[in-house]
């Protein structure tokens, strides 16, 4: 039985997620056939989340000793120097804009950056703000009662360039608007908390979207361009105008402990979008979105093939999701630069569409290749496995017709499905097949109401082994003896050879 609450595991603890968040993400009819849902597997959650031993590691302390505050958490860097919000006349009522005073203490913190680094704590309170942009060498701290509101002037969202591997924005042809959380040619970077708050306040931006009113590609609450050596953690994203976390062109990055929260409808609330980066890992992270909960991307069309940056070394595991219109995961579709070794595992996908998408087109070229997806648990589902290879959004009719993507290497095993309408659809494109497939140990159990055919085949070429139902004949079973390219590997990615410090910071609390 639940209480009134629901506990879902995340990286540090059981993180509470009150019922009215659901309620804000759903219909009544939706909310509770999820959560009776949610209920029937929550074991499965609780033994995703007792695995999270480096999540137990950035548990956080707050001791109060006279007039002094102190804290800790688990960072890839600690500071020699620290500033709070309203020592640089922060004001956190929620009404009072602070992107000036936000700006302003992090280029006087800056002065630090080759003298130990710096970090700015956020206090309890809302604090209303427009997009700033952080410096290297330097820590965003949440206090777990603090707020940052995403301010609804537009006045405080500058408009920069399109991205070089996109051509274009994404929303309308021009610029884009800068994300709350910025930053270009950075190192060393940490934005966390103690589950402190960031809320993108989407609907402003949603309206506007729906209405035709954008003429620039809506921000995001986070994103970093050039960058390298990137921790993003232990913080609840809420209600983003577009994506929630973006990574792009950049390496060694660390998303852990992450909630993310919009509704189901939203559009365009992709959760962690690494694009064009190198050496990432995502872990300890829950979310609902409106669309895709992780999509890997590397550049559009004929802008990201000239671009040439892929995406490759990625890490996901320990991700919980729920997106009734969109994936667990998803490669593409803006893959042109190329996505390679991606590995993802123990995974828990709840009433949504699909568990593993890839989205390409003629015209993208580019590849997706050695993929790897292991233990992944699902319940309600309209696609386990789905790959589409005639998906139609170009950035412009300039792409070249002859460049077609190699969809290659992709590997499936140690799944459990129930409650799914069809088990795979599988949409090669003709002259190009979608080739070396591997599906091992697989069972899926199909909806009182699922599609007369489980799996639909077109363009592919596989094998599979102990999958249930019995998939196509593109994707003939060996047998045990013979099956091995399954297999997920065994060594380990250079992220995951990153330790943790242990930081202390005390604080005054005259």
């Amino acid at each position: 039985m639940f209480t009134p609450e629901l506990y879902i595991i995340n990286t540090s603890s059981a993180l509470a997620i009150p019922p009215n968040i659901f309620q804000f993400a759903f219909s009544p009819m939706e909310f509770w056939t999820i959560r009776s849902q949610v209920s029937k597997i929550v074991a499965v959650i609780l033994v995703v989340g007792l695995l999270s031993v480096r999540g137990g590691e950035s548990r956080k302390g707050r001791i109060l000793v006279g007039d002094e505050y102190s804290f800790e958490y688990a960072a890839i860097s600690c500071r020699g120097h620290s500033a709070s919000l309203t020592d640089f006349g922060g004001v956190g009522d929620g009404v009072t804009s602070n992107t000036k005073a936000i700006q302003a203490a992090i280029d006087h913190l800056s002065q630090y950056a080759s003298d130990g680094g710096a970090q700015l704590y956020v206090p309890a309170g809302k604090w209303l703000t427009g997009s700033f942009s952080l410096t290297s060498h330097f820590t965003l701290y949440l206090h777990k009662d603090a707020v940052l509101l995403a301010s609804q002037d537009m006045n405080e969202w500058p408009v920069i360039k399109p991205l070089p591997s996109y051509g274009r924005g994404r929303d309308a042809a021009g610029g884009r608007f800068t994300s709350l959380i910025f930053g270009t040619n950075l190192t060393d970077i940490v934005v966390t908390g103690d589950n402190g708050t960031i809320d993108g306040q989407g609907q402003f931006w949603w309206q506007k979207f729906h209405g035709g009113k954008l003429k620039s590609t809506r921000p995001y609450l986070i994103e970093f361009m050039f960058s390298n050596n990137i921790q993003i953690s232990n913080l609840t994203l809420l209600n983003s105008p577009s994506w929630n976390v973006h990574p792009v062109y950049s390496s060694n990055i660390l998303v852990q402990g992450v909630t993310i929260i919009a509704p189901v409808k939203s559009p365009n609330t992709d959760g962690i979008n690494p694009d064009s980066c190198t050496n990432v890992r995502i872990e300890d992270c829950y979310i609902v979105s409106g669309d895709d909960c992780v999509a890997v991307k590397s550049g559009w069309d004929e802008y990201g093939i000239a671009f040439g940056w892929p995406t490759k070394q990625l890490i996901i595991r320990r991700l919980t999701c729920i997106s009734p219109y969109s994936a667990v995961i998803a490669l593409g579709s803006e893959m042109s630069g190329g996505i390679q070794d991606v590995r993802a595992e123990d995974i828990v996908a709840i009433n949504t569409e699909s568990g593993v998408r890839i989205k390409t087109a003629v015209g993208r070229g580019g590849y997706v290749k050695d993929i790897y997806v292991q233990r992944m648990t699902m319940h309600t589902m309209k696609w386990v496995f789905l790959m589409n290879g005639n998906y139609k959004a170009h950035a412009d009719n300039n792409y070249d017709p002859n460049a077609l993507p190699v969809i290659q290497g992709i590997n499936y095993r140690d799944m459990v499905a129930e409650n799914v309408s069809m088990a795979a659809r599988l949409e090669g494109i003709s002259n190009d097949p979608f080739t070396g497939i591997c599906v091992s140990n697989v069972t899926i159990g199909m909806a009182a109401k699922s599609k007369k055919v489980k799996w639909m085949c077109s363009d592919v070429a596989g094998i599979t082994n102990g999958v249930t139902p019995q998939p196509c004949d593109s994707l003939p079973d060996q047998g045990s003896e013979k099956i091995t390219t399954c297999d997920f590997p065994t060594d380990s990615l250079p992220i995951d050879n990153v330790e943790l410090k242990k930081c202390t910071y005390r604080m005054s609390n005259a």
